[in-house]
């Protein structure tokens, strides 16, 4: 009987998403919809170094990008050859649990964004909640129409 247990209590599943990474999706509109020249975006950590999240991307129409658990704001700083733009991400983060053998993760609810506009005209909240699913997308990113 015991080992009936035993097996039983093995065989019990876990219920974690696979996808279980947050990620604001980032889509480019309007009349620059893909960007022919090189893409990077850096943050700055808590601790004050500097973080690459896409280093010298080209061709780019949309992107990935997580988002921090403790801060309620998220600058983000984005290179297009010479021109740099500071992007400043406002949101609310909420624990999200699941189970222990999940982890804990935090979902995120974007309350503002604001740009300056060197190679960035403008950033909209398409979607203001982040969980677990990329396909939404969160902004629409409008570049000034010019090569850079």
């Amino acid at each position: 009987m015991l080992f009936t247990i035993l097996i039983l209590a093995a065989c019990s599943s876990v219920d974690c998403p696979l996808n279980n990474t947050v990620y604001a999706n980032y889509k480019l509109m309007g009349k620059v919809t893909t960007l022919p020249d090189m893409l990077t975006i850096s943050t700055t950590r808590q601790d004050g170094s500097d973080s690459i999240l896409i280093n010298r991307q080209v061709n780019t129409d949309s992107f990935y990008l997580p988002m921090s658990y403790g801060l309620d704001v998220d600058t983000l700083y984005f290179q297009t050859n010479t021109l740099i733009d500071t992007v400043c991400i406002e949101k609310t983060n909420h624990p999200h649990f699941e189970s222990v053998d999940c982890g804990l993760n935090y979902f995120h609810t974007i309350t503002g964004v604001s740009c300056t506009h060197n190679a960035i005209d403008s950033i909209v909240i398409n979607k203001k909640e982040v969980t677990y699913d990329i396909s939404q997308q969160h902004f629409y990113i409008y570049f000034k129409e010019y090569r850079f």
